[in-house]
């Protein structure tokens, strides 16, 4: 819709542009073929006095003379003519023009009209040319008229110019019909030369460069000045004609100067040197003129030759260095070259018929200057026009330029910022790329293939960006389930990559650097060269750089043992050219390891290896950090969230030795039954403040629910001792000041952590020895070094049975996990005592324990989901008379009300089986142990 609506506007346009041609071009045509409608044209008889003249000589004789003339008059003297008004006069004005002249008329004797300049004039000897009018009436016919004519300067004394008789106004109607024209041209080309130099500074403001257009525009107003000065009505224009009349030669004088200017321009300065003296010689025209002419001794009239000789000196420099140019292959532009020719003709005209006609209008330079300025304008338009298409063509380059590399730094930046989220793989992709590079460079690539490699490098690892971050972060031992996520990069790499043309083959290595010489790497199982040759030396590199990094896990490994690897895994994992390229490289120690560079930047020797992308996903990781920081923060107890605080703890765990301490709030779910989740909620903002006070020193974070966690770097086992019941007073200590938390309490489990320990482990360790609290009263601690002491832990389940039991009868404060609460629990376990004690049936207590299978581990989660299988296989196959309730966060009691003793291990086989069902995780096995409620 939007192009038809256009379309019809255009025709609308178009059409508008015919009929206004139509109209002007009919309105042209009737004035020169229809009857003139006016009163009439003025004719020069009309107006011409037709009376006889007598010439007075100063010797007393009389010469009758042709009116006008010329006749031999010296200098300063007055010429009289004289003559007699018709006796049927009746005109109201007699008037002749002054031609540098001082004017009086007489009638009958008596001095009627006079003019005279010397009064009003600040310089010069002679009086501005101009009309001089003298009143007449009815009255005066008969009557001698006499006219005094006098003038100081050789050339225009004896001029007799015209005399008029008749109304004034008619008079100068036709003069202006006679002359106007060429002052409407003048007044064109003022107007035009303004325009044009206003123009012109405008475009050198706007583009920053110098256009000859503005020389032009100097030229055409130098002219317009000179064209109104030299009118013959321009003492209609102004009121004080003689200045403009001064002011008219002062443009004489300067004219070669903004010629030269121009044509300088046009030429590029080739004859700058030729022009500089014109213009020069110019100036100091100017001053002696000017000199002269205030002065008195000489009037610019006087000296009006040289300033003419300087024109023409000017005219033929110009023509001898376009032709210079010509002929030696000089590109001179079409439409300059013929403005020029035609302006400077009509100068050479006008000057030159100055020296025949005595009233020059000065309608040739008028033309064609106007013919210049056109065809300077349309000349400026069009390189106005070059100019813009250049400089889009320029923009376009930029900015195709700028959009190539911003991509690239795009896509180097989703690579870079995966990297950014850990400080132990930041700078990966950069490092993989500079040691790529290093290796083409023993293959005697070339700059350009090489640059190519490196941006390939930079991008290799972009498919992680598809990888959860739990995974790529994760602080322990991958799954098989999660090692065929992370091998899933290389492929989402390669699709992201696949349209990508600004860099070749960065498809193939992204998809292949993981692939082995041998055949058994992924994705494609490729073989020896069919692995593409980015992709083997992007797999030498990014094995080196993975091994020289600090893991979250591990530290770098030693030079030997990576130099070792590399060799052993030559022909093997590593194409062995390749492989033994960068051994040399090793061996000559030109391989700079991030450590090293590290060191060698800081005593400031160093280069700069990070490039503004680098320094700008800094920036933005920064930023990114900020807000991960504030997300990663729990509300109510102001302490880092799990995810963060255990990356934190497993970090600091690979640096320093320390205790891991696993804390537990007793009987949350008790305050909130009883007061609800605000008594709650205070429980653990006082524990989260407590806790706030050692993030200094330490890492602090909440778990969820009523757990949390805290490693505590650098400190013995007294201080631990000490920060531990030091929480754990305090905690009590306020809890007094709050009746609705009076019920709860701080558990604590602490495991010894040495530097390098697997964070999973210690976790676990710290766990069981929390777990060890809980079954024997809570609000204490125990080092896990302890249940290992007392054969307390993995394979104590009878012992805690018999503790457990004990706890039951004494105490029934404790919660577990399912529909019953720990003293519920506890009410129904006395209560089924009593009744097996008194009507002799038997019921049995099992302990369901869920144990870590030993050399492997398990992440948070997958004991999570571990407990949640074991719950609801309890509930699916234990009977509606048996009860159960969660007693640790890894054990589970039941009561087997009246079961056959035969029979347990069939029903626990039954959940154990629906459990491995459900859960299907093999590295948390079950196991039970039970006792008869009789026995304890």
């Amino acid at each position: 819709m939007d192009k038809n609506v256009y379309a019809v506007s255009r025709k609308k346009r178009y059409l508008f542009y015919i009929l206004v041609i139509l109209s002007l071009s009919l309105v042209g045509i009737l004035q020169f073929t229809v009857k003139d409608e006016s009163r009439g044209r003025i004719s020069e008889e009309s107006v011409t006095y037709k009376g006889e003249f007598i010439w007075k000589k100063a010797d007393g004789n009389y010469e009758k003379i042709q009116v006008p003339g010329r006749y031999q008059v010296p200098a300063e003297e007055t010429m009289t003519i004289l003559t007699t008004l018709p006796l049927d006069y009746a005109e109201n004005s007699l008037a002749i023009r002054s031609s540098l002249q001082n004017i009086r008329f007489y009638i009958d004797g008596e001095l009627r009209e006079e003019y005279d300049t010397s009064d009003t004039r600040l310089i010069g000897k002679n009086t501005a040319s101009g009309y001089v009018f003298c009143t007449t009436s009815e009255a005066d016919a008969g009557k001698e008229v006499r006219i005094e004519l006098q003038s100081n300067t050789e050339k225009y004394s004896g001029v007799v110019n015209a005399v008029y008789c008749g109304d004034r106004t008619e008079i100068w109607e036709y003069l202006f019909q006679t002359y106007g024209m060429e002052t409407v041209v003048a007044s064109f080309l003022l107007f035009a030369g303004i325009i044009t130099i206003v123009f012109s500074i405008a475009l050198s403001i706007v583009y920053q460069m110098k256009f000859d257009m503005e020389y032009l525009g100097w030229c055409v107003l130098v002219a317009a000045v000179w064209m109104l000065g030299e009118s013959k009505i321009r003492q209609l224009l102004v009121p004080n004609p003689t200045a403009l009349s001064s002011l008219c030669f002062v443009m004489i004088l300067l004219c070669p100067v903004p010629i030269s200017y121009y044509v300088d321009t046009l030429q590029e300065g080739r004859h700058k040197k030729a022009f500089a003296v014109i213009e020069d010689l110019a100036f100091l025209n100017l001053i002696i003129c000017s000199a002269l002419h205030i002065t008195g001794y000489a009037d610019y009239i006087e000296t009006l030759p040289i300033a003419q000789a300087a024109i023409g000196v000017t005219v033929f420099l110009v023509a001898a260095t376009f032709i210079w140019d010509l002929r030696r292959g000089y590109r001179i532009d079409g439409y300059a070259a013929a403005g020029i020719i035609v302006a400077l003709t009509a100068v050479v005209i006008e000057t030159a018929s100055v020296y025949f006609v005595v009233s020059i209008s000065g309608v040739f330079i008028g033309s064609g200057m106007i013919i210049l300025l056109i065809l300077c304008l349309i000349r400026t338009i069009r390189n106005i026009w070059k100019m813009e298409s250049n400089k889009q063509k320029k923009e376009m380059d930029k900015h195709r330029e700028q959009l190539e590399e911003i991509s690239l730094q795009l896509m180097q930046t989703l690579s870079t910022t995966i990297e950014a989220k850990d400080e132990y793989t930041r700078g990966h992709s950069y490092r993989v790329a500079e040691y790529s590079a290093l290796i083409a460079r023993e293959l005697n690539w070339d700059e350009d293939e090489i640059r190519n490699l490196k941006n390939a490098a930079y991008l290799h690892d972009i498919g992680k960006i598809g990888i959860p971050d739990n995974i790529l972060n994760k602080p322990v031992k991958l799954t098989d389930e999660e090692l065929g996520v992370i091998k899933e990069h290389t492929v989402i790499g390669a699709e992201i990559l696949k349209n990508i043309t600004l860099i070749d083959h960065v498809k193939e290595a992204a998809r292949s650097h993981h692939e082995r010489y041998d055949g058994r790497g992924y994705p494609d199982g490729l073989k020896g060269e069919e692995i593409p040759l980015y992709a083997r030396i992007i797999a030498v590199a990014d094995s080196f750089d993975a091994m020289k990094s600090r893991r979250i896990y591990r530290s770098p490994l030693d030079d030997q043992v990576v130099y070792n690897e590399i060799f052993q895994n030559r022909g093997t994992q590593f194409d062995p050219e390749l492989a033994d390229i960068f051994l040399k490289l090793l061996d000559e120690e030109r391989v700079i390891t991030e450590k090293e560079r590290e060191l060698f930047d800081e005593d400031g020797t160093g280069l700069n290896m990070e490039s503004e992308i680098e320094k700008f996903i800094s920036s933005v990781m920064t930023t990114i950090k900020t807000q991960e920081n504030i997300e990663g923060f729990d509300f109510l107890t102001g302490l880092p969230m799990r995810n963060r605080g255990e990356m934190l703890a497993a970090q600091f765990m690979q640096q320093d030795d320390g205790y891991l301490v696993f804390l537990d709030m007793d009987n949350l779910k008790k305050m909130n039954d009883l007061y609800g989740h605000k008594a709650g909620d205070r429980a653990l903002k006082l524990l989260g403040s407590l806790l706030m006070e050692y993030t200094r020193h330490a890492v602090v974070c909440r778990l969820g629910g009523d757990e949390f966690l805290m490693f505590v770097p650098k400190v013995s086992k007294e201080r631990i001792t000490e920060i531990v019941t030091g929480i754990q007073k305090d905690f009590d200590a306020e809890k007094e000041k709050d009746p609705e938390i009076r019920f709860a309490s701080v558990s604590a489990g602490i495991c010894e952590v040495n530097k390098g320990d697997p964070f999973e482990e210690c976790y676990s360790k710290a766990d069981k020895a929390l777990y060890h609290v809980k079954q024997n009263g809570k609000g204490s601690f125990f080092f896990y070094y302890q249940l290992e002491d007392e054969k307390v832990g993995d394979h104590g389940t009878g012992k805690d049975l018999e503790l457990v039991s004990k706890a039951l009868s004494a105490s029934g404060d404790y919660y577990g996990a399912l529909e019953l609460d720990y003293r519920e629990f506890a009410k129904i376990y006395e209560y089924m005592n009593s009744m097996e004690k008194r009507y002799k049936c038997h019921c049995y207590l099992v302990m369901v324990t869920l144990e870590t299978e030993a050399d492997s581990a398990s992440n948070i989660e997958d004991i999570e989901f571990a407990l949640e299988c074991m719950e609801q296989a309890i509930r699916q196959k234990i009977r509606k008379v048996d009860v159960c309730t969660r007693y640790s966060s890894m054990q589970y009691l039941i009561i087997l009300f009246e079961a056959d003793e035969k029979r347990i291990p069939n029903i626990m086989e039954r959940i154990f089986g629906q459990y491995r069902e459900q859960c299907g995780k093999k590295n948390l096995l079950p196991n039970y142990d039970y006792m008869s409620m009789t026995e304890k």
